[in-house]
């Protein structure tokens, strides 16, 4: 007896049909959850410090601000400092858009 690929024993169709009424199993697990809870808080931290500390009186009395001449003028240009606070309002940014995105997790 030879069987073709069509007339196997082994293959047969699918009976089971899924159910309207069954929930997929959610491929999220608390520690995603927590993780992205986290993640936003360190983005909207680090992001708070980028804003305020370059116009803090500390910020010229680092180790950056007393190495090296040149350096000094630099690191004492109102653009520079407009620009690391430029990026601490990224920071918030990302925190605000990570705290919509935990909507992904509702229902789950």
């Amino acid at each position: 007896m030879s069987l073709t690929p069509d007339s196997s024993p082994y293959l047969t169709p699918q009976t089971h049909a899924p159910q309207p009424d069954e929930t997929p199993a959610s491929p999220y697990r608390w520690y995603h959850k927590v993780g992205a809870v986290l993640f936003a808080i360190f983005c909207f931290e680090l992001g708070v410090f980028l804003l305020v500390f370059p116009w803090l009186d500390f910020w010229e009395t680092n180790f950056f601000a007393t190495w090296n001449r040149t350096l000094n003028q630099v690191w004492m240009n109102p653009y520079f400092r407009g620009s690391v606070s430029g990026v601490g309002l990224v920071n918030i940014f990302v925190s605000f858009i990570e705290i919509v995105r935990l909507r992904r997790f509702a229902g789950q």
